[in-house]
C-alpha cells in the first residue's frame, strides 16, 4: 500500500516541494475540457495534487511519478530538451 503521506513535504531535485495531494471523488478535467485522473497546481516550487480517489494502486504510483515529471518540467528554470 502506498504511503502517501509520505510524500508529503517532499523535497525533490530542482527545489521543488510537494507540499499537498488531495484525493477526490469527483470528475477532473484538463484545460481542453477532457477527463483527467489527476492535476497538478504549481504556486513557485510547491505542487499541490488532486488525484481522483478511484485509483488502483499501481495506478496512483504511475499518476504520482507522471504528476511529478510533467509539474517539473513546465515550473523548471531549465526544462529538459526532450
Amino acid at each position: 500500500m502506498i504511503e502517501i503521506n509520505s510524500f508529503k513535504n517532499l523535497r525533490l531535485l530542482g527545489g521543488f516541494i510537494i507540499v499537498e495531494i488531495e484525493f477526490t471523488p469527483d470528475r477532473l478535467v484538463d484545460a481542453l475540457g477532457r477527463d483527467a485522473i489527476a492535476q497538478t497546481r504549481i504556486v513557485g516550487q510547491e505542487f499541490r495534487m488532486v488525484i481522483r480517489s478511484d485509483l488502483p494502486e499501481n495506478e496512483l504510483s504511475i499518476t504520482l511519478y507522471h504528476e511529478v515529471l510533467e509539474a517539473a518540467s513546465v515550473a523548471g528554470a531549465r526544462p529538459p530538451q526532450a
